[in-house]
This record gives structure tokens, C-alpha cells and sequence, in this order.
């Protein structure tokens, strides 16, 4: 198992599209949640112990070997937001044209194959982790640090936030990306012997609510 894989996949100059999303924080930004440092450390944490939660564990139960067709399906009943479903599946679509390119893997082909239009990002994350060579912890791991490093950084574009402020957030919250990481993994060997049925089913309802109004915006710089 190569640790630098992981460092690779989770590093935010991978060619996995993920920059043209702002994981809700703008939708946040526009309504006042988000106004500084302390606001995006609260909305981050949220994301992360809900909607990032079950990605990490989607994540996880993929690089575990778990069907992805199955999983996608779990995913889809996990995101009642239609706008979040098509990003979800953009976001799989361009993670899995630089997977297959970086670790190709009969695996991803298949998988390529499955969903032409694209599976869901942390179902297609867990499938190149198991490709790099990675487990279900470093899947949960890397699902759980896009959920928050995605809405960090767009903060900084879209509030002129200070950088260093940002990256601040980040570490304070790693404590946190440790207990989601190994809940992932748990949760992935749960469903290796209960089925789907056993990942998390957290709700983010007012993520969900603000992505459906995101996505009628004339006008906003990302796609989510």
C-alpha cells in the first residue's frame, strides 16, 4: 500500500474538478452563514459529521470491494436534492477520467462502463483508492478531508478570507476528520456483512435546501 497514493488523490491539484464547486458554501456565503473564519469552522464541521459522513463511508465501502452499482443506488437515496445528484455525478464523471488515467484498473473501467454519464464522487473515489492500491480508511479519509477543504477554499475566493484563516479551520478540524475516517471504515466493514443498509444515513437538510435555490441562480461562480 502506497501512503503516497493518498497523497496524491487527496491533493487539491488533482484533476478532479472538485475547484468548480464550492460544497454549498456559496449558497451559504449569499445567506449569511458564512462570514469569516469562526461561521466557516461551524459550517465545515456540519458538512462534515452529515454530508460528509456518508460520503466517507460510501468512500470506504467502495475501496472495501462492495458493489458500486449497489452503492450507487445508496448514494442516490442518500441525496434527496436533485441539483446535489447531478453534481455528485459531474463530480464522479471528471474524478473518474483522471483515475483512470493516473491507476488504470479494470475495476474503474467497469465502472466507466456502468455509469457513462457518471457514478457518484465518493463511489468513484473508493473505486481509484482500491485501484491506487489504498483501503477503506485512507477512502474515508480522503472523502472526509474533500468535504471540508472544498467549501474552505472556495470561501477564500468568494470572501477575500485570509488564507492562512482558512487553512487554520482545516487543522482545527482534524481531530474531527480522524473520528469520520475511522466511522467510514467501521461502517464499510458493517456493510461487508449487513449490506448497504448499514452506512449512515445523515441529513443536511438546509444543504440540500440552499443547492436546490443554488442551482436556479442566473448567475454564481461555482457549479454547487
Amino acid at each position: 500500500m502506497s501512503r503516497a497514493a493518498l497523497l496524491v488523490l487527496a491533493d487539491g491539484r488533482f484533476p478532479a474538478g472538485g475547484h468548480a464547486h464550492s460544497g454549498g458554501a456559496e449558497a451559504a456565503v449569499k445567506a449569511g452563514r458564512i462570514t469569516g473564519a469562526a461561521s466557516l469552522e461551524a459550517f465545515c464541521r456540519g458538512r462534515l459529521h452529515t454530508a460528509g459522513l456518508v460520503s466517507a463511508s460510501l468512500a470506504a465501502a467502495a475501496a472495501a470491494g462492495i458493489s458500486p452499482v449497489e452503492l450507487d443506488a445508496a448514494a442516490d437515496a442518500r441525496t434527496p436534492s436533485p441539483a446535489l445528484r447531478v453534481a455528485a455525478r459531474r463530480l464522479g464523471r471528471q474524478l473518474m477520467r483522471a483515475a483512470r488515467a493516473t491507476w488504470p484498473s479494470a475495476e474503474l473501467d467497469a465502472l466507466a462502463r456502468e455509469f457513462p454519464k457518471g457514478a457518484h464522487q465518493p463511489v468513484v473515489l473508493g473505486v481509484a483508492a482500491r485501484g491506487a492500491g489504498l483501503g477503506p480508511e485512507d477512502a474515508g479519509y480522503c472523502s472526509a478531508y474533500e468535504a471540508v477543504s472544498g467549501p474552505a477554499t472556495a470561501t477564500v475566493r468568494l470572501l477575500s478570507l485570509d488564507p492562512f484563516d482558512a487553512t487554520a479551520v482545516l487543522a482545527r478540524l482534524a481531530p474531527e476528520l480522524d473520528l469520520v475516517a475511522l466511522a467510514a471504515a467501521d461502517a464499510a466493514r458493517r456493510v461487508l456483512v449487513d449490506g448497504v443498509d448499514a452506512l449512515p444515513a445523515a441529513s443536511a437538510p438546509l444543504l440540500e435546501i440552499s443547492a436546490e435555490a443554488h442551482a436556479g441562480w442566473p448567475v454564481r461562480l461555482f457549479a454547487s
